[in-house]
C-alpha cells in the first residue's frame, strides 16, 4: 500500500529517487541531498530518500554509511535530533540491474504501489566500459596541450561490442526475437529509459510542482562520438561518450515540437497536472573509481586535476561531493527559479564547478550543436577554458541538425522500448 500524506500536506513530503547510490557520484549526491535539505528546509518538511543499488549487501552498507552521515551532519551543525533530524530523514533501499531488463520492470511496479509520489529521479548509476589507458596518448597529451587534455581527455580505452547477457529464456519465439543490447548504452541509458517510463504516474502525482527527471552527463558527451546510426554504440570504440552524447540529445530535445509524437508516448500527459520536466547535469570533472588505477596514479591523477583548476579550469571538481553541486541544486531548486532561468535563457545542461579555490557553483555547459541554452548565437561569449578544442559557436544550421537527431533518438527509444516490452511479454506467457 502507497505511503499516505499526513495532516501537513502533500509539498511538505519530498520523495526523491537516486540510482546507483552505493559508492562515488551516488552516494555523494545523497550526502549533500540530505546535507542541504536538512539546512535549507523548516523542520516541519520531511524527506524520504529512496537509493537503489545491485544487491541486498550494498543496500545496507549504502544505509549505514548514510545514517552515519546524518549523524556526522547533526553533529558538525549542532542540529536538534528530536526536532529536526528524525522527523526530516527515512531513507529506504531497492535493488535493481539496470542492465537486466525485468528487473527494472519489477522495480517500477514495486515503487508505484508503495509510494504516492516522486518528486524527482536523479538517474546516475551506469559505468564507463573501460578496459584501462592509452599511456603513450595520454602523456603526450598531457605534456603538449594540457588545458585541453586535462578537462577533455581522449585517450581512455573501451570494450567494442559488449553486450548484456540474454534477457528471456533460451528458448521460445521471444528468445528468437531478442536482438543484442549494448551493455553501457543499457547501464546508462536505456535501464532508466525504462524505469522512468514505468514510474511516470509517480512523477505526475505531484500536485504543487511537476516531477523532475535528472540525467546524468558528463563532459565527454562529445558530437563525434556519437552516429544516429549506432544509436547503443555497439560498433563504437567510445560507447560510454556515446551513451553520454545521447542522454544530453534526449533531455535537451524533450520539449522541442519535433519530438513530442514520442516524449508523449514515453511520458504521456496527466490530464490535470503539469508533465514531469526533463533536466540534465554533469558533475564536472571528479575523482571515481570508473576508470580503475593505482594509487600511485590516483594522486598524480588528483594533481593534475589541482593544477588545471589553478590555471583556470572551472570543471575540476575534484571530490565527488563538489561534483553533486549541480544534479542536487536540480533537485531541491524551486520550480519557479528553473523556469525563469530556462524560460529566459533555454533549456541547458547544468554543470558542477567551482573557482580557483574550490568554491562550487552551477554554471551552463556549452553542447555541441545546442549551445548554451538552443538559441542561435547564445555561446558566443563562452571563454575558451570553459568549452573544448574544437568547440564552436552555434549557427541555424547546427541547430536544425541537433533538433533533427533529436527526433531520431526519441523515435529510436521508443521503438526499442516497444519492441523489448513485447518481447518480456510474449516470454511471460
Amino acid at each position: 500500500m502507497a505511503d499516505r500524506y499526513d495532516e501537513r500536506g502533500e509539498d511538505v513530503h519530498s520523495y526523491i529517487l537516486v540510482t546507483g547510490a552505493n559508492g562515488g557520484l551516488g552516494y555523494a549526491i545523497c550526502c549533500r541531498l540530505i546535507d542541504e535539505f536538512i539546512l535549507t528546509r523548516p523542520n516541519t518538511h520531511s524527506l524520504r530518500l529512496i537509493i537503489t543499488t545491485r544487491d541486498k549487501d550494498k543496500s545496507h552498507d549504502t544505509i549505514t554509511k548514510l545514517k552515519d552521515h546524518i549523524f556526522r551532519t547533526r553533529k558538525h551543525h549542532k542540529v536538534n535530533e528530536k526536532t529536526a533530524l528524525v522527523a526530516k530523514i527515512y531513507l529506504q533501499s531497492e535493488q535493481v540491474d539496470l542492465c537486466r531488463l525485468r528487473s527494472v520492470q519489477k522495480l517500477a511496479q514495486k515503487l508505484v504501489h508503495a509510494l504516492p509520489k516522486l518528486d524527482t529521479v536523479i538517474l546516475n548509476a551506469g559505468h564507463g566500459g573501460f578496459v584501462g589507458i592509452d599511456w603513450p596518448l595520454a602523456i603526450w597529451s598531457m605534456l603538449t596541450d594540457f588545458r585541453n587534455a586535462s578537462s577533455y581527455p581522449s585517450f581512455k580505452s573501451s570494450g567494442v561490442g559488449n553486450t548484456t547477457s540474454s534477457q528471456v529464456a533460451a528458448v521460445g519465439s521471444s528468445a528468437s526475437q531478442e536482438q543484442p543490447l549494448g551493455d553501457v548504452f543499457c547501464s546508462n541509458v536505456f535501464g532508466h529509459y525504462l524505469l522512468v517510463h514505468g514510474i511516470w504516474s509517480l512523477l505526475s502525482n505531484s500536485t504543487t510542482t511537476p516531477g523532475r527527471i535528472v540525467w546524468l552527463g558528463s563532459l565527454e558527451a562529445y558530437d563525434s562520438t556519437f552516429s544516429s546510426s549506432d544509436v547503443q554504440g555497439l560498433e563504437s570504440p567510445v560507447p560510454y561518450e556515446s551513451s553520454k552524447r545521447l542522454t544530453d540529445i534526449l533531455a535537451l530535445s524533450s520539449t522541442l515540437h519535433a519530438t513530442q509524437p514520442f516524449v508523449r508516448r514515453f511520458l504521456p500527459p496527466p490530464s490535470h497536472h503539469r508533465p514531469p520536466k526533463q533536466y540534465v547535469a554533469h558533475p564536472g570533472i571528479c575523482a571515481t573509481n570508473i576508470v580503475p588505477l593505482h594509487w600511485l596514479l590516483v594522486y598524480l591523477m588528483m594533481t593534475a586535476f589541482y593544477l588545471a583548476r589553478w590555471i583556470g579550469s572551472p570543471w575540476h571538481t575534484l571530490t565527488a561531493y563538489k561534483g553533486a553541486c549541480a544534479p542536487v541544486w536540480l533537485a531541491l531548486a524551486s520550480q519557479e527559479e528553473l523556469d525563469a532561468v530556462e524560460d529566459k535563457e533555454g533549456a541547458g545542461k547544468w554543470g558542477s564547478s567551482t573557482d580557483t579555490w574550490g568554491e562550487e557553483r552551477v554554471i551552463r555547459t556549452e553542447v555541441q550543436g545546442w549551445g548554451l541554452g538552443g538559441k542561435v548565437g547564445d555561446n558566443t561569449d563562452v571563454p575558451k577554458y570553459r568549452r573544448p578544442k574544437d568547440g564552436e559557436d552555434l549557427d541555424q544550421e547546427s541547430r536544425e541538425r541537433f533538433e533533427l537527431l533529436g527526433r531520431e533518438c526519441w523515435q529510436y527509444m521508443e521503438r526499442l522500448r516497444g519492441e523489448w516490452e513485447e518481447i518480456l511479454r510474449e516470454d511471460d506467457d
